[in-house]
């Protein structure tokens, strides 16, 4: 393990060595039919330049895979069944509580690392204001991008989109395919909630979108930090390429988007989707009209209408269940927002918005 060493200038001797933070890789699957890819993922993390501390693979209530990856992946492989409630905001909140780095990475079982991926993580926290570190996330698609697909909206199929930084730079959230955390803050921040997030193909998501604002909110003057050469490779599959997809996301985004808002208020859930309604949304359209492809730009204003629809739908859907849960006192019934499993209970929190790097802008 690399040091960081201080030096006495008068005689050459290093003193207070100060050890490099001790990473951990995450990696959560949930079914056998994504074995191929979970096994590339794997490879990938073992394939690191810089080796993390440990890897650990998180099984999202499913036996067979369970069993299947306890007999085939490699023996110094962690692999734990999901402890918390089904879906994948519980499969994440196991792993940050069994994990034993200060650090913590997360990487889809469909992605995998590039070599230099956990070595340019750890290099963006140099410095202890930085709460966490997200990647790039190329597109690999499997039949090649359709031609109507706008760059704009990569997130849809969980990748970068064009619009983000071109360097590193401080963003509001991160992309759940790659994405790390100070293990310590994140724990005492609450961790995933277990009420957002993706639950086997459910495409809703956000969850890490909701606990960037409140890691934010819970220490001010925080940073987290968006470093394009921490890349991975997210594979697009055909069934994602289609226009019928692409408004089921754009539409689960949006209802996704309506509970951030609910937990974390309008000015930190909002505000970067109002800059990229602003400016790279009309650019992209512009840009698209001059080039005179219109089923591109038939995509945009699709993109953006149905994202709207969701989030509408999301909102009314929110403040119907809030007066359904409300006593005859005027009182809201309590309830767990979270399983509160093992501890790990998401406090409610504001925070001011920034670039969003998450699974929608």
């Amino acid at each position: 393990m690399t040091t960081d060493q201080s030096s006495d200038r008068s005689s050459g001797r290093v003193e207070n060595p100060t050890p490099a933070p001790s990473l951990t890789v995450v990696i959560c699957a949930y079914t056998v039919e994504r074995w191929d890819d979970l096994c590339a993922a794997v490879a990938s993390v073992r394939a690191q330049q810089r080796p993390p501390a440990e890897t650990v693979l998180v099984v999202d209530h499913c036996p067979e895979l369970l069993r299947l990856a306890r007999e085939q992946l490699p023996a110094d492989l962690r692999i734990l069944p999901n402890r918390h409630r089904r879906g994948l905001s519980g499969a994440r909140n196991t792993a940050l509580t069994a994990a034993r780095g200060e650090l913590i990475a997360f990487l889809d079982d469909d992605a995998t690392a590039d070599p230099a991926w956990t070595e340019s993580l750890l290099a963006g926290f140099r410095t202890p204001e930085v709460l966490g570190v997200g990647g790039h996330v190329r597109p690999w698609w499997q039949t090649g991008r359709p031609d109507w697909f706008p760059p704009e909206f990569d997130w849809v199929v969980g990748c970068s989109y064009r619009g983000l930084p071109d360097g590193p730079a401080p963003v509001r959230n991160f992309i759940g395919a790659n994405m790390s955390f100070r293990r310590a803050e994140a724990l005492a921040a609450g961790g995933f909630r277990t009420d957002l997030g993706r639950v086997g193909r459910r495409p809703l998501g956000c969850e890490e979108t909701e606990l960037c604002i409140r890691l934010a909110a819970g220490h001010p003057g925080a940073v987290l930090r968006y470093e394009p050469a921490a890349a991975v490779r997210h594979r697009v599959p055909p069934a994602r390429t289609t226009f019928s997809y692409f408004a089921a996301r754009c539409f689960a985004e949006g209802r996704s988007k309506a509970a951030v808002v609910r937990h974390g208020g309008a000015a930190a859930g909002l505000a970067s989707e109002r800059a990229y309604l602003r400016h790279t949304v009309p650019a992209a359209l512009l840009r698209t009209l001059r080039r005179r492809r219109p089923a591109t730009a038939a995509a945009l204003c699709a993109g953006v209408a149905l994202t709207a629809a969701g989030y509408l739908t999301g909102a009314v859907a929110g403040r119907a269940e809030r007066t359904a849960s409300r006593r005859t006192d005027g009182e809201p019934t309590p309830g767990p927002a979270h399983d509160g499993t093992r501890g790990i209970r998401p406090a409610p929190a504001r925070a001011p918005g920034g670039t969003a790097t998450g699974n929608g802008p």
